[in-house]
Parts: C-alpha cells; sequence; structure tokens
C-alpha cells in the first residue's frame, strides 16, 4: 500500500524536471541472410544486416517521377548526407503495370542497381495505395464506397474497397511480379506493403464478409442476439443479412464487433501480398507496413501479428514538436511487435507550411532512436512538381539543390555512424507499463460522455504517461494481451473493456508482486461490449475489495481530498464503495449536496506481494503528478539518471554487454547534466570519458556504459 506520508520529502527532490555491387558488405547476400534470419527470432532489434550501419538514416525516392540521367545525381547528394536506405515503389503502380499484365520493371531494377553502387539499400513499397487509372475505370467496383453510399472516383489515392476479391487479386498479381524481380535482390531489404492503411468501405462485399465474418464468429443468430442484448430497442436479428455495416450510432456490440473485422480484414489485406512475396523472396527481407502512431481506425496489435516488424510515419505537424506525446507515439510502436521498430516517414523540417525550429529535426531523429528506432527515414527526397503535397518538406528542393534541412539531416547520418556499432542489438527496457487497448479505445469513443463533456480516452491515457515517463524515464505501451511478469509497475486508465481472461492475468500479476493502477471507465464492459453484471471494475472488483457505486458524466470541478493528497476532479467521477476490510480510502469528494459528497474516490488494496489501485474521477495533472511519484516509490522503481533538469529527455537502451544513454534538450535553454559514473561520449572525436555534460539548445548527447 502507499505510503504518500512516508514519501512526502521525495516530492520536493526532482526526480526530473546491400549492397551488392556491395558485394563487399552483402558477399552473395548468404551471409546476410543467415545474420538477418538470426536476428529476427533472436534480439529485440528491428533489422540488422550485414556490413550496413547498425542505424540507418533514408529517405523517400521516387525515381519514376524524374528522368533517369538525374538519378545519379540524386543519389550522390544522397551518399555525401550519409543516406544509406531510400524507400522506392510504393505509388508506382501505373509506371510498373502501365496496362494490366504487362510490366515494366527495367527501369526499377536500374534504380535499385544504382542505388546499390551509392551502398544504399532499398526498401520495396508495394504500390497498392495508388492504383492505375486502367484498373479503376475496367474494375469500377474494386473502388470505395464511403458511408453515405458515395463511390470514389480515380485521382486520390486510397480509393480502393479493401475488402474487393477483385482488387485483392490485381494487388497480389503486381506484388508476385515484384516479388519474382527483387525477392532476392541483395540489395533489396525489405517491403513495405501498401500505404498509411486508413480508408474502410461500405460496400456491398464488405458488408457480406462481416456478414461471414459473424457467422463464424457466433456460430449462431442465437448466439449474436444474446451477446449483443438485441432485445433492446427491438434488434434482434432473424437473418445475418440483415445487420448493418456501420461506424456508429448502432448497437454497442455492433461497433466492436465492425472495427474488429476491419482490423481482421486489413490484415488478411496483408497477408494477400505477404503470401506472394514471402513465395519469392529469401527470408532476410523482412515485411512491414507504416503506420499512423495514435490512429484508432483498426487494432494495430492484430494487423502486425502477421508482419516482421513495426515502422510508423512520425510527424509532429505544423512546427508543433511536442516531445512528450510524440515519445508516447514512438513508445506505443515499439510494443506493436515489442521490439524495435523503424520510423519509415519524418519531416525534413516542415510538412506543409510551418517550420520546426532549426535544430528541432535532430532532436526528433534522436528521440526516435532513443525509444528504440533502428531506422529513420525522411519524406520526400525531392519536390514532386505537381500532386497534391507539392509544399511538402524535402532534402533537396525542385531544382535538385539541397534545401537548409539537408546539412541538418546529414549531421544526424554522420552522429548515427559515430554511435551506431555501440546501439546495435540494444533496446529500451522499463521496469513499468501502461496498458493500450484499441477495443477500450472504440468503446469509450462510440460513447464518450455526455452532450457538455468529452471524455477523450487518449487524453486520459495521456495524463497518466506523461509523469510515468518523467520519473521512470523509459514506458513500455503494451496490449492487455502481453506478458506482464517483468514490470514493477502496470498503469492502465480507461480500460472500459475488460475480459475476464485479461482480469485473471492481472489478478495473478498482482498477487505475484506486481502494482497495478486503474483509471476511471476501467471494468465496465465485458469482451462483447455489454456491461458487466459486476458493477466496476467488474471481474476484478473482488480482488480490489471495492467497486463503483455510481458513474457520472460532469461538467462541474469538484474538490477531491485525503491521505493521498488533494485536488480536483472533472469530467467523469464515480462514488467508490469498500468492500473489503484490507481495502483502504486514500481519497474521498468533498462536502457538498451531490451523489458524490463524501464518497471515497481512490481506494487501494494490498494482496499477496502486490497492489490494486483504483482512481475513480479525471484528476487534476498536479494530484496525478504527486500520485506518480508514490506509484514509483511504492513499486521500487527507479529513474534511468536523477536529477535531470525540466526539458531534458533521458533515453537508454541496453544489451547484456552494454547500455548508452541518450540525451535530448528539448528545451529552448542550455542544459548542465552530471554523473556519478564516468561514461563514454560517442558523439565526440576521440571519444572521451565524461561525468557531466554541456547540452545546448535542441542539443543531443550520447554516452555508452559497458557492463560490469
Amino acid at each position: 500500500m502507499v505510503d504518500f506520508a512516508a514519501i512526502e520529502k521525495m516530492k520536493r527532490v526532482s526526480v526530473s524536471r546491400p549492397y551488392m555491387r556491395c558485394r563487399k558488405w552483402f558477399g552473395l547476400g548468404l551471409l546476410a541472410v543467415a545474420l538477418f534470419t538470426s536476428c529476427m527470432h533472436s534480439s529485440a532489434q528491428a533489422t540488422r544486416f550485414s556490413g550496413a550501419p547498425p542505424l540507418l538514416l533514408g529517405t523517400a525516392w521516387y525515381p519514376e517521377q524524374w528522368n533517369e540521367d538525374r538519378w545519379e545525381q540524386d543519389l550522390s547528394l544522397m551518399e555525401a548526407c550519409n543516406i544509406h536506405v531510400v524507400r522506392v515503389g510504393e505509388f508506382a503502380w501505373s509506371s510498373l503495370e502501365p496496362a494490366k499484365g504487362q510490366y515494366k520493371f527495367d527501369w526499377l531494377e536500374r534504380a535499385v542497381e544504382k542505388a546499390a553502387s551509392h551502398h544504399i539499400l532499398v526498401v520495396m513499397g508495394t504500390p497498392t495505395a495508388a492504383p492505375p487509372a486502367w484498373l479503376t475505370s475496367k474494375y469500377p467496383e474494386t473502388l470505395r464506397i464511403d458511408e453515405d453510399g458515395h463511390r470514389d472516383e480515380h485521382g486520390e489515392r486510397q480509393q480502393f474497397s479493401f475488402a474487393s476479391e477483385r482488387y485483392r487479386q490485381l494487388a497480389r498479381g503486381i506484388t508476385e511480379q515484384m516479388a519474382i524481380h527483387f525477392g532476392h535482390n541483395s540489395n533489396v531489404v525489405g517491403w513495405q506493403l501498401d500505404n498509411e492503411y486508413r480508408r474502410i468501405s461500405y460496400d456491398p462485399e464488405s458488408r457480406r464478409q462481416f456478414h461471414a465474418w459473424l457467422k463464424t464468429k457466433y456460430g449462431s443468430l442465437d448466439n449474436l442476439n444474446a451477446r449483443w442484448t438485441t432485445a433492446y430497442w427491438s434488434q434482434a436479428y432473424d437473418n445475418f443479412d440483415e445487420i448493418p455495416a456501420r461506424p456508429s450510432k448502432e448497437n454497442p456490440g455492433l461497433l466492436l464487433d465492425w472495427n474488429r473485422f476491419v482490423s481482421d480484414t486489413w490484415k488478411s489485406y496483408s497477408q494477400n501480398q505477404i503470401d506472394v512475396i514471402r513465395l519469392h523472396s529469401d527470408p532476410r527481407q523482412f515485411i512491414t507496413t507504416n503506420t499512423m502512431g495514435w490512429f484508432s481506425g483498426f487494432d494495430h496489435y492484430m494487423v502486425h501479428e502477421n508482419l516482421d516488424i513495426a515502422a510508423w510515419d512520425d510527424y509532429a505537424g505544423r512546427g508543433d514538436y511536442q516531445y512528450v506525446p510524440n515519445g508516447m507515439a514512438h513508445d506505443l510502436v515499439r510494443g506493436f511487435k515489442q521490439k524495435n521498430y523503424w520510423v519509415m516517414e519524418t519531416q525534413a523540417a516542415f510538412t506543409q507550411f510551418e517550420p520546426m525550429d532549426r535544430g528541432q529535426v535532430r532532436d526528433m531523429a534522436w528521440q526516435a532512436i532513443g525509444h528504440g528506432a533502428d531506422a529513420v527515414l525522411y519524406w520526400q527526397w525531392r519536390s514532386a512538381l505537381n500532386g497534391q503535397e507539392q509544399y511538402h518538406g524535402v532534402l533537396v528542393g525542385t531544382d535538385g539543390t539541397p534545401v537548409p534541412a539537408y546539412d541538418e539531416i546529414k549531421q544526424v547520418g554522420a552522429e548515427f555512424a559515430k554511435a551506431g556499432s555501440a546501439l546495435a542489438g540494444t533496446t529500451p527496457h522499463s521496469q513499468v507499463a501502461m496498458l493500450h487497448s484499441y477495443e477500450a479505445w472504440w468503446a469509450i469513443d462510440f460513447h464518450r460522455s455526455n452532450e457538455t463533456t468529452d471524455f477523450n480516452p487518449i487524453a486520459s491515457f495521456t495524463q497518466f504517461y506523461v509523469p510515468l515517463q518523467r520519473f521512470a524515464q523509459s514506458v513500455d505501451i503494451i496490449s492487455p494481451d502481453a506478458a506482464f511478469d517483468q514490470y514493477r509497475l502496470i498503469e492502465a486508465p480507461a480500460l472500459n473493456v475488460l475480459s475476464r481472461t485479461t482480469a485473471d492475468r492481472l489478478a495473478k500479476y498482482v498477487r505475484q508482486g506486481g502494482h497495478l493502477v486503474l483509471g476511471v471507465r476501467s471494468g465496465m464492459k465485458d469482451e462483447y461490449n455489454t456491461l458487466h453484471v459486476q458493477r466496476q471494475p467488474g471481474p476484478l472488483a473482488d480482488l480490489l475489495g471495492g467497486r463503483v457505486e455510481q458513474f457520472y458524466s460532469t461538467s462541474k470541478t469538484f474538490q477531491v481530498a485525503g491521505e493521498a493528497g488533494s485536488g480536483t476532479g472533472h469530467t467523469w467521477a464515480e462514488a467508490l464503495s469498500v468492500k473489503n476490510s484490507e481495502t483502504k480510502v486514500l481519497l474521498r469528494y468533498g462536502h457538498s449536496n451531490s451523489w458524490l459528497s463524501d464518497q471515497p474516490a481512490m481506494i487501494t488494496r494490498r494482496v499477496g506481494k502486490g497492489s490494486i489501485t483504483y482512481i475513480g474521477t479525471w484528476l487534476d495533472d498536479a494530484l496525478v503528478d504527486s500520485l506518480t511519484t508514490g506509484f514509483v516509490a511504492e513499486s521500487g522503481v527507479s529513474p534511468i539518471l536523477k536529477g535531470v533538469p525540466d526539458g531534458v529527455e533521458v533515453c537508454e537502451r541496453s544489451s547484456k554487454e552494454h547500455k548508452v544513454l541518450i540525451l535530448i534538450n528539448h528545451s529552448t535553454t542550455p542544459q548542465h547534466l552530471d554523473r556519478q559514473a564516468s561514461m563514454r561520449d560517442l558523439l565526440v572525436d576521440g571519444n572521451p570519458q565524461q561525468t557531466s555534460v554541456d547540452i545546448p539548445v535542441y542539443g543531443v548527447a550520447v554516452f555508452e556504459e559497458k557492463g560490469k
């Protein structure tokens, strides 16, 4: 149980404000195959290639948009910029298959060969996010239909139906031909499927597949009707074909299953291409797709099950780079496969108009590495002369000469080369984790709150993450299906959907010494989005020795106080009760004439070697910060580095042999840090041993400490 009085002093102490022509690198490719296969199965590192730098700097290159006599100049500039990997082909379907069954791969083969001559690896993108005009004209049934019944037209990307069998046949055809040509090319190290899975279709074929999916899951309509409680509002179905396919304003059980179906459909969409790539490629080539961070359109854990590594597109927006939420997104993506990942796209200083500050491009790249990225690729290499993203940030302009960000990215590449060998085989290791459930996110989004308040589940998640990251300095974000044993502390804000299986695993975690913190709206629903017959937190109520007597969505702000401190609550409030003499009240609502008056707002219980705590309201940031100090202290979590000034982020990647510290000054003030232990400075020539460091504005320091 948290002894908040005993740790009062701690609150006052800051915890912390390839190549062939690369025969010299790949030989005949066999060594690379062996090393890559071994690494993929034995290390948390995403990818390692024989002879290639452990940290890869890259860019998206579209050779089909430029005259071939320009390629040599582009690739020479890339090589001078320390770029070692390019992504190609992802939007080139019309150039690769200008008419059905007529393939032109000679230009892409030459592009891959020329990249190899500059020691630049290739990630091959399948071009299925942008079907050619001959396809959409000949097969209009492949075009997606939106929620309002409108069919897409040619000219945008992602205008296909993700469930269309015809589209999948055509996508499989171009992918197979690409795999035949490049599946054993020693300079092609991996495949990116499609681009940013996002838009879904409500066409008749999608609906038929949804009905078949439901029939497979439930077996009978009687079972489906019972699970969805369709007696409500006469929603009972007599035939699977009667069931609508909609993303909102429907039975909660239907909505949750629709999102699961969407996730399963994207997974099978991937598998359609994976099958032919694997048939015609060697094992060293990884397969991934690029996702979009906190995007709720599908369950990323499910969609990543048949992918080798995770990759995402890290955009800070119009100059608004907020490093803590951005780091949280990195931790989310690392959790998809629970190993290192790639940043497949990030911005070269700006996206459309508003630039980042000078230095923040480097800052952002090193943050990615610190959180577990093994590659950072910039979008895009050169400004497209036309198209919908003409104003996007680039490394070279339309005239082919470098823009200002080029030199900063070149510096990043040089630093990756200096520190890369020390970071090879390393990954972040965390003592704390946060549980993230797409099903819980969806369930709350279906019923966020009332007309006067807005319960944003990711805002709630972020509020818990911010102080936890500051105190622990490394946080894993994991699925409720992941293993819990390695963590001293697990926080689960708004774990709305909680199955009996997950509850039993969490109970075992607590009894064996883990510390579990639940936030509001946790344990309300089962896996069918049905309210538990037990009051919140449902199947964890007995373990907690308490429950939620009533929940309220409110626009008011109210006082809370108790042994754990004092502050305010808002947006959502749950009146708790104690049902076990071992359960202790840590916060109560203030006295008023409301239903919350003097009721418990936060309770905790020691169970076995661990503890379970339930917070019943959305607390103010200061109180959450104070509570986190207590949770960290009780669970025995220690920071990576003490005495860290505000605005400085500490990242650690380690292996059995050594650890590497990455210190990033995100603030606009120079910072100084002292260390007790001497460490080797990897970014300073000669790698001197240092016990202190001065970090300029947006500066980075990287240190290595050998194991003892």
